[in-house]
């Protein structure tokens, strides 16, 4: 059911980088576009070496493979790009300009359509940038303090091109935000779509795809979640948002010769033929394999922690969206003599390089067991506890 990764105790680990003068590292941050982001799965692997046998033209294969997608979603269509954030920048784009050809390559150029994307204050997020790259404006709404229908009301206007949501199920609901239900209807009362970022929402497995079924016009995926190449992800939709992605995007620059802004957020026939497969691997995975080796795999960072004067660690039980379990890691520097950002510092420095953060949201480590292989949990756990006492 799961590979198994080289063991960073083998002599093998991370060869083809040590040859280069790179240093390759354990991956205690999780699924991270700075570390690469994902390991395809053997059957992602093994169609896209199939998918090497011919070539195809992509405009189709774009076309197939999203309705596959689709069909196993049960949503109205698909589409599959460049990562999540290309998925909204062509989103974005598709809002604005939608399918006439002329506006299309006026971007990013926004003179004469609608170019705002409205967004609640306390749901901006890093990566709202990507809605801004297709010449769009992010405007805000609400206040540090929450949102009301009416701040949606008011400040949706002509110029508004559509309304933005942000969605992480894993984390604690915001009470003094406006809920997705509450966006949809005001929005759609006003004429205006609705876009969804669930980058990380695969699992449970029915919030994946759940918000165009809830009504938004559109969401985004990160494939990588699931195993397929990092830098694949795929828009869901309605038919008509789906078909001005398309033509938006890099097949419709080359394959419809409209000199479109998707021109340079390209794919590969392999990653298209590994995002199919990755799909389908999910919806048929067994689901409680995957989460009890997670919970594994935080348990033996956990083990060696346990004990430790001024070291305080937990398991994460988290177990939707994306990265389940892992440990919450804090030291006291009174007691250690060094703090948590000394200690990610600490093991960064270390032989292998270790790399995690301090959560944004907590004086604490987050440590995530999604890029760990063989032997590394162990580790981790054996590293952190080493520095500890000293």
């Amino acid at each position: 059911m799961f590979e198994k990764e080289p063991d960073v105790t083998t002599n093998d680990w991370g060869s083809i980088y040590k040859e280069m003068g790179a240093k390759p590292v354990v991956n205690a941050t999780g699924s991270v576009t700075l570390l690469g982001g994902s390991t395809p799965v053997a059957e992602v692997k093994a169609a896209m070496d199939a998918a090497d046998s011919a070539y195809v033209p992509l405009i189709e294969l774009e076309q197939v493979a999203g309705d596959r997608i689709a069909e196993m979603l049960g949503v109205p269509a698909a589409y599959i790009t460049s990562g999540a954030g290309s998925a909204l920048t062509l989103a974005t784009a598709a809002f604005m300009a939608g399918t006439d050809d002329d506006k299309i390559e006026q971007l990013p150029d926004t003179t004469g359509m609608p170019n705002e994307i409205l967004i609640q204050k306390r749901q901006r997020y890093w990566y709202d940038r990507c809605l801004e790259f297709a010449g769009a404006k992010l405007v805000e709404f609400g206040d540090e303090n929450g949102t009301t229908e009416d701040d949606l009301r008011n400040a949706i206007s002509d110029s508004t091109a559509a309304v933005h949501y942000v969605v992480y199920e894993q984390n604690p609901t915001d009470p003094n935000v406006l809920t997705l239900e509450q966006v949809i209807e005001i929005t759609h009362a006003a004429g205006k779509p609705v876009s969804v970022d669930a980058a990380g929402q695969i699992y449970p497995l029915e919030n994946f795809g759940k918000y165009v079924k809830m009504g938004a016009d559109f969401q985004c995926i990160a494939a990588k979640y699931m195993g397929a190449p990092h830098s694949t992800g795929f828009a869901l939709g309605t038919k008509e948002v789906i078909d001005a992605i398309s033509r938006h995007s890099f097949v419709g620059y080359e394959g419809r010769r409209i000199r479109g802004i998707g021109r340079p957020q390209k794919i590969d026939r392999q990653e298209i033929m590994g995002v199919v497969a990755a799909v389908g691997r999910w919806l048929t995975l067994n689901h409680e394999d995957r989460l009890s080796m997670a919970e594994t795999q935080s348990q033996a960072i956990l083990k060696p922690l346990k004990g430790i004067p001024g070291v305080t660690a937990s398991l994460n039980t988290n177990i939707k969206a994306h990265q389940p379990f892992g440990v919450f890691v804090s030291v006291d520097p009174d007691i250690v003599g060094f703090t948590n950002d000394d200690l990610v510092e600490k093991l960064r420095d270390g032989d292998p390089s270790i790399w995690t953060r301090v959560s944004l949201t907590a004086p604490r480590l987050e440590i995530h067991v999604f890029g760990m292989g063989e032997g590394e949990p162990e580790l981790v756990g054996n590293a952190i506890a080493a520095l500890a006492k000293g």
